[in-house]
């Protein structure tokens, strides 16, 4: 079928934009400028510039500059805006323009096109959508806000369900004693539950640093305009702007304390990004923790046995793999990478504005998002149902040889070194051994080496 075309003008002259489209001129210039990735700036984030239109409209006519019919047909077409049009009406790459010009265009002409279309006003996309307002200061905000609301909608509920799982599971095996190791090697005794808090702990850490960002996406660059000193823009406008922000998105925002580092610098992206890296690291160590209890399950260590989610080989039958964990682990490489793109964008801060934005928004909602789905899976799909192999457990456990280290107060370090080598040698449990190689009796000896009075810590005979 043939594409039918209409023709549209912007300051460089005219340009054939496909008639359906509701956008304008500047999109489709972007649209054939920045063919790189095929990939789309994330929704949440053209959400966020339309929130900003929206509330940057209210707080225009509330001030006296816009007309108040034409600030009502922005604000209907704000608010009219749905999934088919998030979908199709916002195309353009995420590698364009590195203040995030041509996205800032786009949601201008996409919201000037149906406030004009629903109002039969003439709504201009610069004029009356962008009143007030730059890409300079429009995109850094819609970053923070974006990057706040995901957080606080996405990922720090799932952290509080990931973390609730974890305590749950540890309250049903607090009586499961079994063999600690460091350097991948035997060490002494903990229980299972104590080994279960350490994630929990991790993960309670991990969600507080998150929370300490907040305050400081909370504070946006709008107002600041073009490089910071609001030229333009009236000087009530970016704090009433960031009542009416607050109020359509039920989360506090206010101006930024210094709006020229608010639009040079991304360095409040950066930071969130590293609490995410932080959280990555340690939804890592869960996961591979889990995997390796996990594997065998006969020459692993099988201590625990995930859910069978599905076949885990083409050509293996029977065999089921820990998939749950390997996605995790997958998602904190990603999430890990993002840092680092984060990172360098981050630097690109020339003069009075960055110059990556567009990477920004992507890089740190896409960590944000995976993250939080990777916690819901890692709570729902491998923390709260997996089964102890309590036999397992138990076998090791007494032919650990590190149990010896109960013995060093009583015996010496060499001697128990001793008895630790000569029990590994022979196969046999420790306390066999040890009543063989000390004069200590039996029912000392068993009270010495109780796996479950070891694994509370403190010094012999408390």
């Amino acid at each position: 079928m043939t594409q039918e075309y209409r023709t549209e003008k912007d300051s460089l002259g005219e340009v054939q934009v496909p008639a359906d489209a509701l956008y304008g001129a500047q999109t489709q210039r972007a649209l054939e400028n920045f063919p790189v990735s095929g990939s789309q700036l994330p929704t949440e984030f053209i959400r966020a510039i339309v929130l900003i239109k929206k509330s940057a409209a209210q707080a225009n006519k509330e001030l006296g500059l816009l007309d108040e019919k034409l600030a009502a047909a922005i604000i209907a077409a704000s608010d009219s805006l749905g999934e088919e049009e998030f979908a199709t009406q916002f195309p353009l790459d995420i590698y364009q323009t590195g203040s995030g010009t041509s996205s800032n265009m786009n949601v201008n002409e996409v919201l000037a096109h149906i406030a004009e279309r629903d109002s039969g006003l003439q709504v201009s996309p610069n004029d009356h959508v962008n009143m007030s307002q730059s890409s300079n200061d429009v995109v850094p905000s819609a970053i923070h806000v974006s990057a706040l609301l995901r957080v606080r909608d996405h990922l720090l509920p799932a952290l509080r369900h990931l973390h609730g799982q974890l305590c749950d599971k540890a309250a049903t095996v607090e009586d499961v004693v079994k063999t600690g190791r460091t350097h991948l090697m035997d060490a002494v005794p903990m229980t299972l539950a104590q080994e279960i808090s350490a994630w929990a702990a991790q993960v309670e850490s991990c969600r507080e640093r998150i929370r300490g960002t907040l305050p400081r996406l909370a504070q946006l660059a709008q107002g600041g305009t073009a490089i910071g000193t609001g030229l333009n823009a009236h000087p009530d406008f970016a704090e009433l702007f960031a009542q009416k922000l607050s109020a359509n998105s039920t989360q506090q925002f206010r101006p930024a304390d210094n709006l020229f580092a608010a639009i040079a610098s991304q360095d409040t992206a950066v930071e969130l990004s590293g609490q995410l890296r932080v959280l990555a690291v340690a939804l890592m160590k869960i996961a591979n923790d889990l995997r390796w209890m996990n594997s065998g399950p006969l020459a692993g260590l099988a201590e625990i046995e995930l859910r069978a989610l599905q076949p885990g080989s083409s050509i293996m039958p029977g065999k089921v793999n820990p998939v749950i964990g390997e996605a995790v682990a997958m998602v904190a490489a990603r999430v890990i990478g993002n840092d680092a793109t984060i990172a360098l964008a981050g630097q690109s801060g020339n003069f009075q504005l960055n110059v990556m934005l567009p990477l920004v928004a992507h890089a740190l909602l896409d960590s944000v998002h995976l993250l939080g789905s990777a916690a819901r899976l890692l709570a729902d799909k491998a923390v709260a149902d997996f089964a102890v192999n309590r036999e397992r457990i138990e076998q090791v456990l007494a032919r650990n040889p590190i149990l010896v280290t109960a013995l060093n107060p009583v015996i010496g370090y060499a001697k128990a070194a001793e008895i630790a080598k000569a029990a590994y040698k022979a196969g046999r449990p420790v306390m066999d051994v040890a009543i063989e190689m000390t004069d200590l009796s039996e029912e000392e000896l068993r009270k010495l080496l109780d796996p479950a009075r070891l694994a509370k810590g403190g010094l012999v005979g408390e």
